[in-house]
């Protein structure tokens, strides 16, 4: 079974809304990502994502405790182990263990940060090591793609460019405003990358990357994780793997083949892409891909990107 690499899920905020909500049994029909379907679709890279619903309190404590969960809801499966470094990647995505799944944590939006820079240095402690500054809308430190003004960093946004880059924790402009996107690109120094995030020339919606956005991610050397939310696909109607297809096509018709990923966002969406609702049915993905495509570039795709990006850009 192919490696695979996902970039984005949202397990963690369930888990924040119901407590008794895990990975194993008998949770089948709360969660899209479970650990048997993990191992179903060889998922060797997982990353969580800390996001705090609109229901609680954005505070750095609310941050904690999704950390928490992570380490004791998460880490404490069979099989699971804590990505922090270039070492853990390549011990989960070497192939060597296919029993393995790697689980790496994210921050997606800094709203509950509230520009507290003792709590991202405590995170970082817990094992943060990827970081979106929001989540659609304006924060203390940058628009999203939902705010009306289309703001990009604001000067704490840029000294959380500054802090990260200090600390190791790599920045993902998913979400971010046009102008945000670029901002970040004139302040970062190091490579940043979007964890799930398609072609906007493909599907008109703010959520996706320009092509010169993507044609900027790829001069980098940072990732395009492209993400099975179906209105990020294609639009209208439900969405296929063949349109999973076409994002593909098109990220590789801007010289982007070694800078693809994915990022599923599953447990962030109530509907899916047909055929893939989950991350064991990844291997329909990925047969598709090798029907078209270089057996080189699909194992790429599926994890190798990741592996490399990661390993190159995460410190020890």
């Amino acid at each position: 079974m192919r490696q695979v690499a996902d970039l984005h899920c949202d397990v963690l905020s369930k888990m924040l809304r119901d407590d008794k909500v895990t990975l194993g049994p008998p949770n089948d029909g709360k969660l899209d990502v479970t650990l048997g379907r993990l191992r179903q679709g060889g998922i060797g890279l997982q990353v969580f994502a800390m996001w705090v619903p609109d229901e609680l309190a954005k505070t750095p404590e609310t941050l904690l405790r999704a950390a928490e969960l992570f380490w004791s809801k998460v880490l404490t499966c069979e099989g699971m182990r804590l990505v922090r470094k270039p070492a853990d990647v390549e011990s989960v995505l070497s192939g060597t263990d296919p029993g393995l799944t790697g689980a790496l944590l994210s921050l997606e939006g800094v709203n509950a940060l509230q520009g507290q820079w003792w709590a991202l240095r405590l995170l970082h402690r817990l094992g943060l090591r990827l970081l979106g500054p929001t989540w659609n809308h304006a924060n203390w430190a940058c628009d999203g793609v939902g705010e009306p003004r289309g703001g990009g960093l604001t000067k704490a946004g840029r000294q959380l460019v500054a802090e990260c880059e200090k600390l190791g924790i790599l920045i993902d402009v998913s979400h971010l405003s046009d102008r945000g996107f670029w901002d970040l690109a004139d302040a970062a120094s190091r490579p940043f990358f979007a964890s799930h995030s398609n072609s906007r020339r493909l599907c008109d919606n703010p959520r996706n990357l320009t092509d010169d956005q993507i044609r900027a991610l790829i001069a980098v050397d940072g990732l395009v994780g492209l993400t099975f939310v179906p209105y990020f696909v294609t639009v209208p109607g439900p969405a296929t793997i063949d349109d999973v297809l076409r994002q593909v096509e098109h990220v590789c018709g801007l010289g982007g083949e070694r800078h693809i990923a994915f990022g599923s966002d599953f447990d962030g969406i109530e509907v899916h892409v047909q055929g893939l609702s989950h991350p064991g049915e990844y291997p329909a993905l990925a047969e598709a891909l090798i029907r078209r495509y270089p057996e080189a570039w699909v194992k790429g795709w599926l994890s190798g990107n990741v592996r490399r990006f990661l390993t190159t850009n995460l410190r020890e």
